[in-house]
């Protein structure tokens, strides 16, 4: 009886050793895991998500300030006096031509 106690005690520790070794290695297969991905990452040249944020809060600034220009050119056009356009400036894309005499000089 004695024996099989001594038997059970022993698989027992083997079990413990193989375990903690087990899980050693474990740990040593993750850290190698961890440096390489490291490596592979860096040399990519990826943005950090403090970076990306920064520049996505720029832009959102930067649209937002664009908007307000848009809003604000809006409205000053809409002060502007509407000036009538003769047609053949308007179809061809010239200014309309004034009569002789009147501010050509001549006269």
């Amino acid at each position: 009886m004695d024996k099989e106690n001594r038997f059970f005690d022993d698989l027992a520790r083997l079990a413990s050793g193989a375990f903690g070794a087990v899980s050693g290695m474990k740990g040593e297969i993750e850290a190698r895991l961890k440096d390489q991905l490291e490596r592979i990452l860096a040399g990519m040249d990826l943005v950090r998500r403090e970076e990306f944020e920064a520049v996505k809060a720029m832009a959102a600034k930067a649209r937002s300030d664009q908007e307000d220009l848009e809003r604000r050119l809006a409205r000053l056009e809409a002060r502007l006096p509407r000036r009538p356009r003769s047609e053949g400036a308007a179809e061809s894309g010239k200014p309309a031509q004034t009569p002789k005499g009147e501010g050509s000089g001549e006269g």
